[in-house]
């Protein structure tokens, strides 16, 4: 069984910075990729950054530039830097896993953080 928990959001202004942690715990023996998605308000869930192999990032055109996705293999974590945020960014933010456990592939999706961007 594998389980992701996301850490790091809350209550920030506008122009300020944050980064976003998620960790992978349990019978995880290798991740191949991770990704972020966010859901605003009244909105769809999106995907905004991915990372495949801890090299290949890409990034939804509507966060490229302010937003860095990075990996740590030994700790099974995944990193979402975001600087400049704007109210816009307001939304809760999903870490999602795939990779290999003990037993069998697996996907995953975190709970989510609250990240709320005051004007």
């Amino acid at each position: 069984q594998v389980q992701l928990e996301e850490s790091g959001g809350g209550l920030v202004q506008a122009g300020e910075s944050l980064r976003l942690s998620c960790v992978a715990s349990g019978s995880v023996v290798s991740i191949n990729k991770w990704a972020w998605w966010r859901q605003a308000p009244g909105k769809e869930r999106d995907l905004i950054a991915s990372i495949t192999n801890g090299a290949d990032q890409n990034y939804a055109d509507s966060v490229n530039g302010r937003f860095t996705i990075s990996t740590d293999n030994a700790k099974n974590a995944v990193y979402l830097q975001i600087h400049n945020l704007t109210p816009e960014d307001t939304a809760v933010y999903y870490c999602v896993s795939r990779g290999y456990s003990d037993s069998a592939t697996f996907a995953k999706w975190g709970q989510g953080t609250q990240v709320t961007v005051s004007a």
